[in-house]
């Protein structure tokens, strides 16, 4: 202990010349630091979630079973149930949470600059109840008509159209009032809510608990299959949005100021709508309402970064793949051989952040104050 102290104290001087160099270094570069740092933990993440379960898979043969798949490398020594667990089974697993996590984060950025409040996440739009209602439906109910993939395209379906009842009852003299888009929100998913309690009801009752571990979320039993459409729509989505960086700077000056900017704030909020709609609807059919990701996620990365969006988009988009993966690495191995759902363990990880946030912004402001 003595000797551990000793060296501590020995590297302060080493430590604080970093810092100092640190602080020398322009924002813009200190930004791409970040984002490599990033990339590579996304990359280590990727690794050591494939590695991690009941039976150890060394790195190295992860990569190694990686490019004998995708590159067409040779067979090495390792078994073949090695194989179909790596590639088969993890591989899937972690690269869906990732997609997901990705997809949240950036829908979150997005929400919180077309409606101007720090509290809005993707679920705010009424596609989380939405979607509730058309899984449920196919659970509870057994409308299974376009099996394996019913519950999906009920989720999907329950989520756009939740998503256009939002959007009518937010129109006011042509128009899409922030204040009017949250009490629409609200409202729709407490009646959607509400016919999701209904179906549960009168429904079959053995079917409960599958109904539950969906509505706490999963990316349980994900097939290679199943990536291409989630893949697709989360890249081209969060691509769009991060194009639109700019304009949603202009957004959170003011209507008159975007105005003044070029940019027309009602055209665009409708933009951004439809996007971060299709991407969270196509989120929560594969993968159920994760909680607190799109909400969390975009404070965290400005607490780093700042508020320009130009830089929050796409670190909260990486970010918010690492959250995710490992979220998913504990919700498979803290309880085994059970499995937890994801938003149990993110609603754990989100309520603390935001105790903390709330008391860092209050002792921030008391002491702007004196």
């Amino acid at each position: 202990m003595l000797k551990i102290l000793v060296v501590l104290v020995k590297s302060m001087p080493v430590l604080s010349q970093l810092i100092a160099n640190w602080e020398r270094i322009d924002g813009r570069a200190k930004f791409k630091v970040f984002m490599m740092v990033l990339t590579g933990l996304l990359l280590l993440s990727v690794t050591l979630a494939v590695t991690i379960g009941p039976v150890y898979i060394s790195p190295i043969t992860v990569w190694k079973i990686i490019g004998t798949h995708a590159f067409g490398l040779e067979q090495g020594d390792w078994s073949r149930g090695h194989d179909q667990i790596a590639w088969l089974i993890r591989m899937p697993r972690v690269l869906l949470g990732g997609l997901v996590g990705a997809g949240l984060a950036a829908v979150g950025v997005s929400m919180q600059a077309v409606v101007r409040n720090p509290l809005a996440d993707p679920y705010i739009l009424g596609t989380s109840a939405g979607a509730s209602v058309g899984a449920v439906s196919v659970l509870m109910l057994g409308y299974d008509i376009f099996p394996p993939y019913s519950l999906s395209i009920a989720a999907f379906i329950g989520a756009i159209v939740s998503f256009l009842i939002v959007m009518v009852l937010a129109q006011g003299s042509g128009r899409i009032s922030p204040v009017r888009f949250i009490l629409a929100g609200v409202a729709t998913a407490y009646v959607l809510t509400a016919i999701t309690s209904f179906i549960l009801f009168i429904g079959d009752e053995r079917a409960i608990r599958a109904v539950v571990f969906w509505l706490l979320g999963s990316v349980a039993g994900a097939q290679w299959e199943f990536l291409t459409l989630p893949a697709a729509v989360v890249l081209a989505g969060t691509l769009i949005l991060v194009l639109y960086s700019r304009s949603m700077n202009a957004l959170l000056a003011g209507e008159e100021t975007s105005i003044a900017l070029g940019v027309d704030p009602q055209q665009f909020r409708l933009i951004l709508l439809t996007i971060s709609a299709l991407l969270t609807g196509v989120l929560v059919a594969i993968a159920g309402p994760v909680g607190f990701v799109g909400l969390m996620i975009p404070h965290m990365v400005r607490l780093v970064v700042g508020s320009d969006h130009r830089r929050v988009l796409p670190a909260s988009v990486i970010f918010g793949a690492i959250f995710l993966i490992w979220v998913d690495v504990g919700a498979r191995t803290f309880v085994q051989p059970q499995e937890l759902p994801i938003s149990i363990i993110t609603a754990l990880f989100g309520a603390p952040f935001f105790f903390f946030l709330l008391r860092w912004r209050k002792t921030s402001l008391a002491g702007g104050g004196q």
